[in-house]
């Protein structure tokens, strides 16, 4: 047990160094059985790896939704994540990750893991427009080298999830978020997010609480977009709270994390009173612990419309961001 929790432990530090532990595995070829390309995904999403187990069936189960297992009492619908990307395994599907998402569990069917490697969120570019018909979010570097050939798909497991079992909770309209918000004139949110399907939706609800706001899709562009303000303020004698209201930020994210940008604006003189709301599908007590560490002024677990704007309405009031 003092084992597991010095793991735990270590893999937690990681994130104070922008650095975080990816799960590689295989899906299998394409449909001439050539290339087996690597895949991976946050440690942190993952809560085991198990040896496939029976799959019972369900009548009118969507389209990649292979069934459920009963993984010691808890029913979990096993998604076949080959036949989600185009994959076809070689061998079958042998191993399950049983994963935890915005506090849901579910599981995917792989061909095979490889192994656990350490990266640097520096080392990760995004790749919203690759093969994989946008479902890879990133592609990561595995050597240190930015010459280095072992490259690795990081899969939008969001936006996986959204299209194989679709459900309208993280929808965000004027009938779920409440009245709108009036921002201190000239201000606007700025928001990170590497998932397309979740800044869509993220956008979708600052519209509807007409929240003026900046996307951006990763946590360094944030960061510079940030600096530019800043300095505009400076140059015009302004404080960047005159244009800033709030930044709303996820965690994982290529090139900078979202633990990264927050310590970053909360250490800087001249930003560290900007709010910071974390909007992650990165839940669990330990994420969560971590969260307040680096000085976020709120968590939102993703997608529950209800909860975000209710997070985003009580912060903007209580730095008296509204009107």
């Amino acid at each position: 047990m003092n084992t597991v929790q010095q793991d735990v432990d270590e893999r937690t530090k990681l994130t104070s160094s922008n650095k975080f532990e990816m799960l590689l595995f295989r899906l299998g070829g394409d449909a001439s059985g050539e290339r087996s390309e690597l895949f991976g995904i946050n440690v942190f999403k993952i809560r085991e790896i198990v040896a496939m187990p029976p799959v019972t069936a369900m009548a009118g189960a969507p389209q990649h939704v292979m069934g459920v297992v009963n993984l010691r009492g808890q029913i979990i619908p096993v998604i076949d994540l080959p036949a989600v990307t185009g994959c076809i395994p070689k061998t079958g599907h042998n191993i399950m990750l049983v994963t935890e998402y915005a506090r849901s569990t579910q599981a995917f069917a792989v061909e095979g893991v490889e192994e656990i490697v350490r990266l640097d969120w520096k080392q990760v570019l995004s790749a919203e427009n690759s093969a994989a018909g946008g479902m890879v979010t990133s592609i990561a570097r595995l050597d240190d080298d930015v010459n280095g050939q072992r490259l690795v798909q990081v899969l939008d497991v969001e936006s996986i999830l959204r299209m194989v079992m679709p459900t309208h909770d993280g929808e965000m309209t004027p009938d779920n978020v409440g009245p709108q918000v009036k921002l201190k004139p000239g201000t606007m949110i700025v928001a990170a997010d590497d998932s397309f399907v979740a800044r869509a939706m993220i956008e979708q609800g600052l519209q509807a609480m007409n929240l003026p706001y900046v996307m951006c899709k990763t946590g360094q562009e944030a960061w510079e977009k940030l600096q530019s303000i800043n300095a505009e303020c400076v140059a015009q004698g302004r404080d960047i709270h005159d244009k800033v209201a709030l930044v709303l930020t996820d965690l994982e994210m290529p090139e900078m994390d979202g633990f990264t940008l927050t310590r970053m604006i909360k250490q800087d003189p001249k930003m560290r009173a900007l709010p910071v709301v974390i909007h992650s599908s990165l839940s669990g007590a330990t994420n969560e612990d971590h969260v307040r560490t680096v000085g976020a002024d709120a968590y939102v677990p993703k997608f529950v419309a209800e909860d975000l704007a209710g997070t985003l309405r009580r912060v903007l009031g209580e730095y008296g961001q509204t009107v």
